[in-house]
């Protein structure tokens, strides 16, 4: 069981984490960790180290420069802090193959951040419905417009382009848990 002082300090970097991400701090966010390390379980993809970290910042604030939070729960747990919470922004540059559509989106998040044995953040694990953000982002085309029919089109062709890719083998290839019974 963690201590009161451990599941504060816990939490306050966890916050700091949110809050520099948002104001687009990016040492900042880095520092929370020791070897930045990102798993993105609805997409499939590991951002690993420095440069991949930077890499995934700045793909995604193109796409969503405005992109922002609202926190819903925080929890605790052995090993981790875990975070729902809505994630929501504009669509204003491309996200990678799909072009941008101008449409907001507010998608329910959960965020597990993982702490090893030393109190150091190991991983920043994210779950959440890619269906539900790309309704929104497509969905909030107006298809009685033609020139959106062919945006529309370009975002199936960049949605199809995009769902080619392996799934990271260490999101696969897992051991099952073994569980005192």
């Amino acid at each position: 069981m963690i201590t009161e002082e451990v599941r504060a300090t816990r939490q306050k970097l966890v916050l700091d984490h949110f809050h520099d991400e948002v104001r687009q701090e990016w040492d900042d966010v880095l520092s929370t960790f020791p070897h930045p390390h990102y798993e993105l379980i609805s997409t499939m993809t590991v951002h690993d180290g420095d440069r991949a970290v930077r890499g995934y910042y700045h793909d995604t604030r193109v796409a969503f420069p405005d992109q922002d939070h609202e926190i819903i729960a925080l929890r605790h747990s052995d090993d981790a802090v875990i975070v729902e919470f809505w994630l929501l922004g504009t669509h204003r540059g491309p996200l990678g193959a799909v072009p941008p559509t101008g449409s907001r989106f507010r998608v329910r998040m959960t965020a597990y951040f993982i702490f090893d044995e030393h109190e150091q953040l190991v991983c920043e694990r994210v779950y959440f419905d890619t269906l539900t953000m790309l309704r929104q982002l497509i969905g909030g085309l107006n298809m009685k417009n033609p020139r959106n029919w062919i945006l529309a089109a370009r975002c199936v062709k960049g949605l199809l382009k995009m769902s080619g890719g392996e799934p990271h083998p260490s999101l696969v290839n897992t051991a099952p848990a073994t569980l005192a019974g």
